[in-house]
């Protein structure tokens, strides 16, 4: 069984960063795409970022230039820099593996002078 925890959300002014990371435990896990999702109140989940296990990334329009996806073995993280009001949600890592598609638990990401 996989799990995946994410840390590093919080609260933070509008310019500010901050990093969040996935980490993956249980099974060992080949993730062949990480991904970063994010869900804001009263809107549908959306994709941030992914990176393939080559390397390959896709960003969000919304954030692109402000946020920097990358992976190692069996960890994500989703770097935020010049963060809006409007980044404000819970963010939510994601693992497409052989065994199956996991997801984490969320980690709310509020920015707000």
């Amino acid at each position: 069984q996989v799990q995946l925890v994410e840390s590093g959300g919080g609260l933070v002014h509008p310019g500010g960063s901050l990093r969040l990371s996935c980490a993956a435990s249980g099974s060992s896990v080949f993730a062949y795409v990480m991904a970063w999702y994010r869900q804001a109140p009263g809107k549908q989940r959306e994709l941030v970022a992914a990176i393939t296990r080559g390397g390959s990334t896709n960003y969000a329009d919304a954030v692109k230039g402000r946020f920097t996806i990358s992976r190692d073995s069996a960890k994500a993280y989703l770097e935020m820099n010049s963060l809006e009001p409007e980044d404000t949600a819970v963010y939510f890592c994601n693992f497409q593996t052989t065994t199956g598609d996991y997801w984490g638990q969320g980690t709310q990401v509020t920015v707000s002078s």
